[in-house]
Order: C-alpha cells, then sequence, then structure tokens
C-alpha cells in the first residue's frame, strides 16, 4: 500500500512538470490559435539560457532565471511580432510549416554550439532535498516547487487572463479578431505580447526540466508531446484544465511504472487517448470555465 501511495503522491508531482511543459502551449493556443511544433524545442532553448547565464555570472540557477525572464520574453515578443504574426489566418498549415522550421533550426543550432553532450543545471544540497512525510515515504524539495510554481503559474495566468486590461485584449483577439480590430486593438501587439509571456512560462518550466533531469538540444519533442497530452487532456485553451491535465499524465505514467517500469511513457499515451475516447473535448475544456 505505502508503494502505491509514494506512485500516487510521485504522480501529481510528476504532473506540475508536465503542466508547466504544456501552460505555455496553452496560451498560444488560447490566444492565437497557434499550434507551435517548436515548443519542446524553445523550453531546451532556455534551459540552455539558464545554464548560460549560471555558468557566466557564477549564479545559482534559481537566481539565474531572473535574467534569463526578461531576455526570454523578448525574444518571444521578437519572434511573434516579426516572423510569426505573418503566418497567422484561416489556413493553419503555414505556422505548422513555420515552427517546424524553427524547431529543427533550434535543435541543430543547439548542437552546434553545445554538442550533443547532457547538461544539467546544478544548484547544490536542494536537488536531493526531501522532506519526509513518514511511512517511508518522502516529497523531494524540488518536485515540490515545481507543483508549487505549476499552480501559481496557472493563477496568475487566470488573473492576468480575466482580470486585467491585457486579458481582456488576449480574449478578445481570441474570439473575434475582427471585431477586435474594429475596437481599434491592435491584434499583432497583442498576439506579440501573448508570446512574451508564453515564454516566461516556458522559461520557468525550463528551469525544473533542468534541476530534475539532464538535458542535451535533441529532449524537445518529447516535451513537447507531453505539453501537446496535458493540454488536449485538460481541455484547450483551460489553464485549470491543462494543470488537471498534466497531473492525470504524470499519475498515469508513475502508476504505468508501479505495474510495469516499461510500461511508464505507453500508460501516459493510454490515458491520453483513454481522454479522448470519453471527452473529446478535453476534461476542462475552455467554454465550461
Amino acid at each position: 500500500m505505502t508503494g502505491w501511495l509514494d506512485a500516487l503522491i510521485q504522480g501529481v508531482l510528476l504532473g506540475g512538470l508536465y503542466a508547466l511543459f504544456a501552460a505555455g502551449l496553452s496560451l498560444m493556443f488560447g490566444v492565437m490559435r497557434l499550434v507551435n511544433l517548436a515548443h519542446g524545442d524553445l523550453i531546451v532553448l532556455a534551459a540552455f539560457a539558464i545554464l548560460v547565464i549560471a555558468q557566466k555570472l557564477g549564479l545559482d540557477p534559481f537566481v539565474a532565471v531572473l535574467f534569463a525572464l526578461p531576455i526570454l520574453f523578448v525574444i518571444g515578443f521578437g519572434l511573434q511580432h516579426v516572423l510569426l504574426n505573418r503566418t497567422l489566418g484561416r489556413d493553419l498549415l503555414p505556422p505548422l510549416l513555420v515552427t517546424f522550421g524553427l524547431s529543427i533550426i533550434i535543435q541543430n543550432g543547439l548542437l552546434q554550439i553545445f554538442s550533443a553532450d547532457s547538461q544539467r543545471l546544478r544548484s547544490g544540497a536542494i536537488e536531493t532535498a526531501s522532506i519526509p512525510l513518514g511511512g517511508g515515504i518522502a516529497v523531494g524539495v524540488v518536485p515540490l516547487l515545481t507543483l508549487l510554481s505549476a499552480v501559481a503559474v496557472v493563477v496568475i495566468l487566470n488573473f492576468i487572463f480575466y482580470r486585467t486590461p491585457i486579458g481582456r485584449a488576449f480574449r478578445a483577439t481570441s474570439d473575434d479578431l475582427e471585431i477586435a480590430q474594429l475596437m481599434g486593438i491592435d491584434h499583432r501587439r497583442v498576439f506579440a505580447t501573448a508570446m512574451g509571456v508564453a515564454f516566461v512560462v516556458i522559461t520557468i518550466a525550463a528551469l525544473y526540466l533542468g534541476l530534475r533531469a539532464n538535458f542535451d538540444p535533441t529532449i524537445g519533442p518529447a516535451r513537447l508531446l507531453y505539453a501537446f497530452e496535458a493540454v488536449i487532456i485538460g481541455g484547450l485553451g483551460s489553464f485549470w484544465g491543462t494543470l488537471a491535465g498534466g497531473i492525470v499524465l504524470g499519475l498515469a505514467q508513475t502508476i504505468g511504472a508501479r505495474i510495469d517500469p516499461e510500461w511508464q511513457i505507453l500508460a501516459g499515451h493510454l490515458a491520453f487517448l483513454a481522454v479522448l475516447v470519453i471527452r473529446p473535448r478535453g476534461l476542462f475544456p475552455r467554454a465550461q470555465d
């Protein structure tokens, strides 16, 4: 029984990481209807950015991320304003092709600069620190911080989306772009701002990715897959649904690993498929928020 309880706890904590992977993707789709195939590679790019800042300035990753956040916001804003805004329209194919190309460019660029060697963000004793819960069960400090950060990100995104002027602009352009333009909203700037915010979330996800596991330039597509599954399980455009989707995915993987270690990844995919069959629009689609 203790083993199963530990699997459930670890699954929820793992779900926090997947929710962070997915939150930025959910924001992009919710505002711009953009399916970003480079999302996983952008997470890896942000992890390398934190690594470089930490090494060059001799900083702890938790401090280095504070320097990385505004840099990545500007990169995201510029990427959307200069490139991706030109691809958006009724046809979904151009943004898919452009982000696919961007994914290839990022992967090969990182391989050229950093090689294929695995890297890790080092933060001292906190990496292995844990909080005992009794009965032989302990919760790692970094996984717990990951889950708390995921909850905080979802709360802040919901506040921005539903309680601020820029959030009203996000919702207006998402609901009816033509009417928003008639009301004087500069949708290109709104989309660029949304992408900048998404890059901030991506950077937070990259911090915990680098603290919890090794990373290299080729792991982006797998992170993209987990993010897509979490978003679709939770419901497109729903931030709380994204958190729930990440936790469902994490629980499925840890329970699968408890049954048979070889089933971990497969169990997550099967949970994704089951949700699609039972609730094709996800557990908490935005229309029901």
